[in-house]
């Protein structure tokens, strides 16, 4: 009768240096905004969280995660990079609760892996913005490790998983374009080809998106509470937008300069406080710029467009 014997850490760190060199994978995932969102009644059954009907739109402003294998048992590290991490270069900062970090427990997890993997996240969106920031990291981190850990898993399997980590995050997995329900975990796709995204084409979403950050972030629970007490505007597509307003008023600042300036549709993305902007025209998104400039109705203004979809690159 033979006993398996199980290796030590030193047999599986000689194992891992003879490994071929491992790849690093590297994903560029777009930030998000809402084109439309309708807020319904909390559910105690999604820990009281809203029911929303929304329409996602992904647009360019790319974080990017990179992953790599490291050697058994060493767990995972996390470095940040870029010249607008907000809250997240706070020393207090627990890096545990990063959503990249989240969502490498969660594929660690359903695979049956340890969360052996170095991430670097270069931050480009704005932190604490209504721009998805978080889920496009987390979104970043789970099609990262699906590629290193060579699991192949269908979209459908990662976005289960990332329907536990929060309500953007399946959507960004993809990008592009696509109606939300449920919490917003419940996606579906909408082709370029589709009548709604016609429609939406139609109704002024379309063209190159400006976007108005600020320095400061709103608390997407505060601006829920607000909204909870003071509902949504009688003409706003975005429910959240008064209550954002309310709490950040550069944000209706921006918006009424944007429409002024030639903008086809301007309004705050998700909960805030960041501003979209939709220029038809060049000249119009020239306009867009020159208006928050002279008016000082954002503290960093963005171009970009849209729908985006992730990119994924392998190297070796």
């Amino acid at each position: 009768m033979t006993t398996a014997i199980a290796p030590t850490i030193e047999q599986l760190h000689a194992e891992y240096a003879m490994q071929p060199q491992s790849i690093t994978v590297r994903v560029d995932c777009p930030a998000k905004t809402n084109l439309t969102l309708a807020v319904g009644p909390t559910h105690a059954e999604w820990g009281g969280r809203h029911a929303l009907d929304t329409i996602y739109c992904a647009v360019g402003v790319y974080d990017t995660v990179t992953a790599t294998a490291k050697a058994p048992g060493t767990g995972f590290s996390l470095e940040l990079e870029g010249a607008h991490l907000g809250d997240l270069a706070s020393s207090s900062s627990d890096m545990r609760r990063n959503h990249a970090v989240l969502a490498l427990f969660a594929m660690a997890e359903a695979a049956g892996r340890e969360p052996d993997v170095a991430l670097t996240i270069t931050k480009r969106i704005p932190v604490g913005a209504g721009l998805g920031g978080g889920s496009a990291d987390a979104a970043a981190a789970m099609l990262a490790i699906d590629r290193l850990w060579n699991l192949n898993w269908p979209i459908a399997k990662l976005r289960t998983i990332a329907a536990t980590l929060g309500a953007d995050m399946p959507f960004c997995l993809t990008g592009g374009l696509a109606r939300g329900t449920g919490f917003g975990e419940q996606i579906e796709d909408i082709d370029p080809t589709d009548p709604l995204a016609l429609e939406l084409s139609s109704q002024g979403f379309a063209g190159e998106v400006i976007i108005g950050a600020y320095q400061s972030q709103l608390s997407t629970p505060e601006v829920y509470h607000t909204f909870d007490a003071m509902g949504a505007g009688a003409a706003d597509r975005n429910h959240l937008q008064a209550a954002a307003i309310s709490l950040h008023p550069r944000s209706g600042k921006a918006i009424t300069a944007a429409l002024e300036a030639g903008a086809s549709q301007a309004f705050v993305s998700g909960s805030g406080p960041s501003v979209v902007a939709f220029a038809p025209t060049e000249a119009a998104a020239q306009h867009i710029i020159d208006s928050w400039v002279l008016q000082d109705a954002a503290d960093r203004i963005i171009r970009a467009k849209a729908p985006a979809t992730p990119v994924i690159c392998v190297t070796q």
